[in-house]
């Protein structure tokens, strides 16, 4: 990292790429492209799914029980004669609902904690970082499933399991970041002319350690999504009957000989969701982070 050694420009220049320069390079990766593009595409259905959807998500039709994809139903439709590709639409809402706001949760409670912990060390670093690598000690889908198991059954408190165990991730990687930063020269000059602790940290250190918080949170959707999707696979998640592609992967398995297509398409959905976060995050950090 590049810092000025004067007074006169004490905050750090390579914090964030210029707009116009950061835009230029995104543009140029394919892959932040590819997946930008893939995730905006879910977004916009989510959104606009009451009017892109061609059925209720919920209503059913007995005369239409398990019929294999046809115009009236390009997806089919599933055990109840619900249409398969409305659901999946408004299926998305949840998935890409959890993946957002459990990332965000994450990253209000994880990255605070991570500053403290790497700004000020002592005691404030050994707590912190001792809860963190009990944490850290469970895999995160079984400590996902455990929270949720605890909150009980429904969308938000899934969202709440998966941006707590997610937590940790960004408590490392935040206090790690602060850790590097907090020993360049410009918070020494910043500290000789009495600017405050509270200040440099906002003000000066934490634009230093977004880029790669950004991309760590990118990537952490997709596992958020995937872990939405297991936690309504467990009944855990979104319960029915509102659609979520979990839950319509539970419901397809008990009919995957007689109509395969109750499976394929949810589970296309989450595959091709979580391709489109991965390749985004990969792009973000080609663009945020240009020396690696």
């Amino acid at each position: 990292m590049t810092t000025p050694p004067t007074l006169a420009t004490a905050a750090p220049t390579a914090a964030l790429p210029a707009r116009p320069q950061a835009w230029r390079r995104l543009f140029r990766q394919s892959n932040a492209l590819v997946g930008g593009t893939i995730v905006l595409v879910f977004c916009l259905a989510a959104i606009a799914a009451p009017l892109i959807a061609p059925y209720d998500p919920n209503a059913s039709d007995w005369l239409a029980v398990r019929e294999a994809p046809s115009l009236a139903h390009l997806f089919g439709t599933d055990d109840l004669g619900r249409d398969v590709l409305s659901r999946v639409i408004f299926g998305a809402r949840a998935s890409l609902s959890a993946g957002v706001i459990s990332v965000v949760i994450a990253m209000l409670v994880g990255v605070p904690f991570g500053l403290i912990a790497g700004y000020f060390e002592g005691l404030a670093d050994i707590v912190i970082s001792r809860c963190t690598d009990a944490l850290l000690a469970c895999p995160f889908l079984i400590l996902a499933i455990a929270f949720a198991a605890f909150l009980g059954p429904s969308l938000q408190n899934a969202m709440v399991a998966i941006g707590i165990s997610a937590m940790p991730v960004f408590v490392r990687l935040a206090r790690g970041q602060v850790l590097v930063v907090k020993r360049e020269e410009f918070v020494d000059a910043l500290r000789s002319i009495g600017v405050p602790d509270r200040r440099i940290l906002v003000r000066h250190i934490v634009p230093n350690v977004l880029p790669p918080l950004i991309v760590q949170g990118t990537l952490t959707m997709a596992i958020a999504v995937l872990a939405e999707a297991s936690l309504a696979f467990l009944g855990l998640g979104q319960l029915p009957p509102a659609p979520s592609w979990g839950s319509m992967l539970d419901t397809a398995r008990q009919f995957l000989s007689e109509a395969p297509w109750m499976a394929v398409w949810p589970g296309l959905a989450i595959v091709t969701a979580v391709i489109g976060f991965n390749l985004l995050g990969d792009g973000l950090n080609d663009v945020l982070n240009p020396k690696n």
